[in-house]
């Protein structure tokens, strides 16, 4: 049985103190079992990295640059054998798996274009003969925790630009699918990233609160769930580290009397259902304007739920895989019944799915809710799985003020004809990720991915722009040369431009 350690100072280590099963959800069988880090191997990670930080800091930007260059090479030649990985240790299916991959490559790209990143501002004659500055400076050690759903792109968003930046970095990998982050970690290394300066440490609680608490660590990242991202920010910001932390998510799509339905529902089946459900930017709320077009929805949404096929993710003719885990599977079945108790009408009940092969799998099919209703728990809550909520109103205001009341604002979309619905949509609504006829509006790698209200934590958002200010700190310089033969008397006045 593959046993799966950390890597620390370029080395691989492991520990059989503690250790974790790693479940193939498509079968429930063993795959490996995974380390749990001890507050020591932590310790022991956060060591090397600042014993890389002076040493990898004052690497020239380009020469930084250029490992990235040859980290998205890796990436290319080596993407069947990661994909491989997110499919066993997860269960996204291979396509799936491949476009996660794919975001991931992307924010790679962008990072290959550090030096003009990093150039900073630059003003002659400030003031007479001064001139002025700013620049780009690391932090240091940083952290990032990420989390199940995204096994690859999700480290990828954070490690590549903050070592890029000159920083050194301590990846806590979820510990349900770590051997994706930990294989591209070693590509890391492979494409010329010193020893010491990227290291992952596999573990659970414990790890965390030690990144969150050791004052070598100068900034953390995390990718979760609200709670965890609140207790996370919370330790974090208390430490004194600068945090970020994206939490949950429960997102709305309006459509609209005039939007193209069919494309709204085709759009609406990957968006709910894609990856099971457990995405952070899933839609899994269609809050339909008009009695008439909420019923020509359900009707399509009922048809294309019929064709879905579900199954081992490593078949590539199947459209959804399986939840994460047993515990995951009876939680989303539990959302399900509850849904059924509050009033709601279960349209198509995807509970009780088995699968040919694979019958101690944990599968749960696409279900559906029509007539759900503000203060039902499926309405409120991130369920994280394969279950759409079709809410009905009158007016696009009642649509708009639903979801602006919701306590989550991460992404949200409007499907529509009409430009003028589409921009006040876009302007007064309250979610930080808004797409018009795009059901999934994750920004591209050169924007910044983040959301409103409770899910997220911190002032900056992830990946493109943001991510070079949270992994820096400016510093700005202002200088003067007078001349050798000219003495000045003291000035007591406040400076100015004079």
């Amino acid at each position: 049985m593959q046993t799966i350690g950390h890597l620390i100072n370029g080395e691989r280590v492991a520990e059989d103190t503690r250790t974790q099963e790693v479940i193939n959800p498509s079968t429930n069988q063993l795959e490996a079992r995974v380390c749990l880090a001890s507050k020591a191997t932590v310790e022991t990670a956060i060591a090397a990295a600042e014993a890389a930080y002076p040493a990898w800091r004052a690497v020239p930007p380009i020469k930084r640059a250029r490992i990235m260059f040859r980290l998205k090479d890796l990436l290319e030649q080596n993407a069947n054998k990661i994909c491989h990985l997110l499919t066993c240790e997860h269960g996204k299916v291979l396509n799936d798996a491949m476009g996660e991959l794919q975001r991931g490559i992307e924010n790679v790209e962008y990072v290959c274009s550090l030096p003009e990143l990093l150039k900073g501002e630059h003003c002659r004659d400030v003031g007479p003969a001064i001139d002025s500055w700013s620049e780009f400076q690391p932090l240091g050690v940083c952290a990032g925790i990420t989390p199940f759903n995204f096994p690859a792109m999700v480290p990828l968003w954070m490690w590549p630009m903050a070592v890029a930046c000159g920083n050194t970095f301590v990846l806590k990998p979820s510990e349900r699918d770590p051997s994706a982050a930990l294989f591209i970690a070693q590509l890391g290394l492979e494409a010329g990233i010193p020893a010491g300066v990227l290291n992952v440490v596999n573990g659970d609680k414990e790890a965390v609160d030690t990144l969150l608490t050791d004052p070598r660590v100068q900034a953390v990242s995390f990718v979760g769930s609200t709670p965890v991202a609140k207790y996370i920010y919370a330790t974090g910001c208390a430490a004194g580290k600068r945090v970020q932390a994206f939490g949950g998510a429960k997102n709305h799509a309006l459509i609209m009397p005039d939007a193209d339905l069919d494309n709204a529902a085709s759009a609406l089946m990957g968006a709910a259902y894609g990856s099971c459900g457990e995405r952070c930017m899933a839609i899994s709320v269609a809050v339909v304007v008009g009695e008439q077009a909420a019923d020509a929805l359900i009707d399509k949404l009922k048809t294309q739920i019929a064709t879905l096929k579900v199954g081992d993710g490593r078949d590539t003719a199947n459209d959804m895989g399986p939840l994460i885990s047993s515990a995951h599977l009876e939680k989303v079945t539990g959302y399900v019944t509850r849904g059924v108790e509050e009033g709601a009408e279960l349209v198509v009940d995807g509970r009780g799915l088995v699968v040919d092969g694979f019958e101690q799998g944990n599968y749960l099919g696409a279900s559906l809710f029509d007539r759900v209703k503000p203060g039902m728990a499926i309405h409120a809550d991130e369920i994280f799985g394969p279950v759409l909520c079709v809410m009905r109103v009158d007016t696009m205001e009642q649509a708009m003020e639903i979801i602006n009341n919701h306590e989550y604002g991460n992404g949200t979309c409007i499907f529509t004809r009409d430009g003028e619905a589409a921009r006040y949509f876009a302007d007064n609504i309250k979610v930080g990720m808004v797409g018009i006829n795009v059901p999934l509006p994750v920004p591209v790698a050169y924007h910044s991915f983040g959301g409103w209200k409770q899910s997220l934590f911190g002032d900056l958002h992830a990946y493109g722009p943001d991510s070079v200010r949270f992994y820096t700190k400016r510093k700005t310089i202002t200088q003067r040369w007078p001349a050798s033969d000219v003495r000045e008397g003291a000035q007591f006045a406040f400076p100015s431009n004079r």
